[in-house]
């Protein structure tokens, strides 16, 4: 076969997001391919090149000395190659679809007041927004960033961290007026503690008295699957709830939600993150475009 009849820079695409992802299945989802063709493409590679790139076994991929010389040759090819179509000017302005899912406190606190000056920015730029508390797999969804909250688990997914927020135990005035303010964990046991029902909510509160670590579990009649519906069910005065700080200031501040044993809270902070495929080097100038501006704009 002749050289110029071989898409080398695609087969070199392929070749590197089966290696970011760990398997030919996660790499045809994101290059909207079959496992089979994606596992035939990188068998032609080697059969081209006349050496093994990867050793394959039922659980895993691992590279081959030469796979990994080629693997990061080639990073530097791809990201060589983004750069010479932006300076040739067909990608100097980030311009295409970008789908974005967000948990929906960070959707309704920070995103979509963004969202304006984003676009006014990059206005060939298309946001397709989805926000939902549930952890999505980004690639079967076909998403360029989700933001995450909590603690980052090991994966192939790279991260920028956006910041980090207190967790506050709230409730409204009246519930407090009706029930009284607890002023110990112990005490906290006789009031409706509402919680989240999606998978990665914690089990319990933490907190801290006389020195003490504890964790008083969440009982109470209602849950709701996410942060925001959380808060509506405080500002109704049917409970308490602990939630992100970033959340609840401004109705702190009006006197619509008032904190709770603050004395006993343990201050751990629960961080933010934006969450994407593929090295910095090497990702469309549309996803560049919308990581850096919330790195720039996000205040939590």
């Amino acid at each position: 076969m002749a050289r110029l009849e071989v898409n080398r820079s695609g087969e070199l695409e392929v070749f590197v997001r089966v290696v970011e992802l760990g398997g030919f299945s996660a790499a045809a989802r994101a290059c909207g391919m079959t496992p089979s063709a994606v596992s035939k493409l990188v068998g032609r590679l080697e059969q081209r090149l006349r050496t093994r790139l990867l050793n394959r076994s039922t659980r895993q991929l691992q590279l081959t000395p030469e796979g990994c010389a080629f693997y990061e040759r080639g990073m530097r090819i791809l990201a060589d190659l983004e750069e010479a179509e932006r300076c040739a000017g067909a990608c100097t302005t980030p311009r295409g679809r970008v789908r974005i899912n967000a948990n929906v406190p960070f959707g309704h606190h920070f995103l979509l007041p963004l969202v304006p000056e984003f676009l006014a920015r990059h206005p060939d730029v298309t946001l397709d927004i989805v926000l939902t508390d549930e952890v999505v797999d980004i690639l079967e969804q076909r998403t360029d960033v989700a933001i995450r909250a909590g603690p980052m688990k090991s994966s192939n997914l790279m991260a920028r961290k956006l910041g980090a927020t207190r967790m506050v135990i709230v409730a409204a005035p009246g519930y407090l007026a009706r029930h009284g303010t607890p002023t110990t964990p112990q005490e906290l046991l006789a009031h409706n503690r509402l919680g989240a029902n999606y998978v990665r909510a914690r089990s319990g509160w933490p907190l801290r008295h006389d020195g003490q670590d504890s964790t008083v579990a969440v009982t109470g009649n209602a849950q709701a699957s996410d942060g925001e519906a959380l808060r509506y069910l405080a500002l109704a005065g049917l409970g308490l709830v602990r939630i992100a700080a970033f959340q609840v200031r401004d109705d702190i501040t009006a006197g619509r939600l008032q904190p709770v044993l603050e004395d006993c809270n343990p201050g751990d902070l629960e961080e933010v993150h934006a969450v994407y495929v593929g090295q910095g080097g090497f990702m469309p100038l549309r996803v560049r475009a919308l990581l850096d501006f919330l790195v720039e704009r996000v205040r939590i």
